[in-house]
């Protein structure tokens, strides 16, 4: 073989292990395409089987993949302070069970020892029905006057004589408004544990008189919403006879309003915490929040689930990018919950740090689609990113708004929200009292119960419970 043929020979070797390397690259390329395609398939099945159940609340699936020997154990752990129910402040009845002999054989018993025990009950099933007796006269001054007494609700008499105490009317709000049953089932509620029989439509209008005694706390807490160093804001739709509402959550520490209306932009946020309103909102992405003149911090949560979801787009082969601002996040919420631990001079130093690492992402030129989609929405957002950095008060997360606002997607579960305006109304008005006196640790059936009697005055729901 002369040396050309040789030079020949080994160039032709050299592409063919070339070859054979391209070759296997394409083919391993290929089956790496295969498994994504598949994996993207079987993603696609599981969402249009989970869009066509009508309610997928728990992650069976997922829970299912947890090792057994990492699931939690029921219960509370070990070495908890021990827990017993209360003993009872008083005692409205004596019993006593003696024993004369052995119950088994009837023999004598060497040593007998009391043995005590308290049992808790509800008592029968009876209204307690007081007869109000008042009486009217002429006032050569002031006209016809009328005498009044704590209990009265009105002063109807003649067939509207029978009426619902306060209490059982407050009962019949917490059910209905703070506990999400519906009218029907509140009234089988109070038929069951009250013997007090009082129909659906009667409730409801019993509720919205009350709702309109309340009108002027309910007032109130939006004023103490409006004083707050952080509001938390959320909505969902809702129901007033139609479809065409929405169902607005503004809430704080101690204090929540729900607003229901026919608009979801800025106007009613803007109403509702008024335009000198000085502390931090902390909500989602939506873009209704955006014209607000206010110091914002847009949820560290919603970002987070872009981000996942950018990540698992077929192309974003590197995801390199996105993990940074996830772990950005990360850091901003490890950072706002040991504020307190670490001194105000190294929080301010690594706030500053993340301010500068958030910058910088920021400016990077991106071509993968789903890290330009992140970098857009989170350009758009600059100012909100980390203003949970600069107001403790303002959490990381729209968790505090949404905890708030999930009791009332399940009672439009049962009733569709509201049929007519003073309905709608009456939700507003007495679910905000309900849960803001749960908030600060009041019985809000006691604190509604005292308010509705006729001439009591409107006085605003206590501070919270220290």
């Amino acid at each position: 073989m002369t040396a050309a043929e040789r030079m020949a020979f080994e160039r032709l070797q050299q592409e063919n292990q070339e070859l054979r390397a391209r070759v296997a690259a394409l083919e391993e390329a290929v089956g790496r395409l295969l498994q994504e395609r598949d994996e993207l398939q079987a993603r696609l099945e599981e969402r249009a089987r989970a869009a066509a159940r009508q309610a997928a609340p728990f992650r069976r699936r997922e829970r299912l993949k947890v090792p057994a020997d990492q699931k939690k154990r029921p219960g509370r752990p070990e070495g908890h302070a021990g827990a017993h129910r209360r003993v009872p402040d008083h005692i409205d009845e004596h019993a006593e069970a003696p024993l004369d002999g052995c119950p088994c054989c009837g023999g004598p018993l060497a040593t007998v020892a009391a043995v005590e025990q308290l049992v808790e009950d509800l008592p029968p099933r009876r209204p307690h029905v007081t007869r109000i007796v008042t009486y009217k006269g002429t006032c050569p001054r002031c006209g016809e006057v009328r005498s009044a007494h704590p209990l009265q609700m009105s002063e109807a008499a003649g067939a509207a004589g029978v009426q619902l105490g306060p209490r059982a009317v407050a009962l019949g709000a917490y059910l209905n408004k703070q506990a999400g049953l519906t009218a029907r089932t509140t009234c089988g509620v109070l038929d069951r544990l009250g013997g007090l029989r009082v129909t659906p439509g009667g409730l409801c209008q019993a509720l919205q008189r009350a709702a309109a005694k309340f009108a002027p706390i309910y007032d109130r807490l939006i004023e103490d919403l409006r004083r707050a160093a952080a509001a938390f804001a959320d909505e969902t739709s809702w129901y007033v006879g139609a479809p065409g509402h929405w169902l607005w959550v503004f809430t704080s520490a101690a204090t929540t309003v729900y607003v229901v209306d026919p608009r979801r932009d800025h106007g009613v946020p803007l109403r509702v915490l008024g335009p000198d309103f000085a502390g931090m909102l902390v909500s989602d992405c939506l873009s209704s929040y955006d014209p607000l003149p206010y110091r914002k911090h847009k949820c560290v949560g919603h970002h987070q689930k872009a981000i996942a979801a950018a990540r698992a787009r077929p192309d974003t082969p590197d995801p390199a990018y996105l993990r940074q601002w996830a772990l950005l996040f990360t850091m901003v919420c490890a950072l706002w919950r040991h504020r307190a631990g670490l001194g105000e001079e190294e929080f301010l130093r690594q706030r500053t740090c993340l301010e500068a690492w958030c910058d910088r992402l920021l400016g990077e030129p991106r071509g993968q689609p789903g890290d330009v989609a992140i970098q857009e929405r989170l350009r758009k957002q600059r100012d909100s990113l980390l203003g949970c950095l600069y107001e403790p008060a303002a959490e990381p997360t729209n968790n505090r708004a949404e905890r708030d606002l999930r009791p009332a997607v399940i009672a439009r579960k049962l009733s569709c929200g509201n049929k007519t305006g003073a309905g709608r109304r009456g939700f507003e008005v007495l679910r905000s009292v309900a849960t803001s006196c749960w908030k600060r640790g009041h019985d809000a059936v006691s604190f509604i119960a005292g308010l509705l009697p006729f001439g009591a005055r409107a006085d605003p729901v206590p501070g919270p419970v220290t």
